[in-house]
């Protein structure tokens, strides 16, 4: 999870993050490579996110709780962050997993 965290961070540094209501918009125009939802979202954001990933084919995970990923990019109660480098998302998927 550190590791996962810390690639999270380098892409808020790098500004290849998408949060808030931009995340619906960069979905729409297939600038997200990848999306992360925090477990504690309400199912009502939940999914609207999981239905857009679907309908635009982009890959979507989970991750713990907003705490963590809000701590992770350096903002305050964040529940989803869109990423939009290839490289940062393909890490994030790959400690996902693993």
């Amino acid at each position: 999870m550190n590791k996962l965290v810390g690639i999270l961070g380098l892409a808020a540094a790098s500004r290849n993050i998408s949060i808030g209501e931009t995340i619906m918009k960069d979905i729409r125009a297939r600038k997200c490579k990848f999306v992360l939802i925090a477990e504690d979202a309400s199912a009502n954001t939940k999914k609207k996110l999981e239905d857009k990933c679907k309908y635009y084919q982009i890959a979507y995970g989970f991750i713990e709780s907003s705490e963590v990923l809000s701590k992770a990019i350096g903002k305050f109660n964040v529940k989803a962050v869109g990423i939009l480098d290839d490289g940062f998302a393909n890490k994030i998927k790959i400690n996902l997993k693993g």
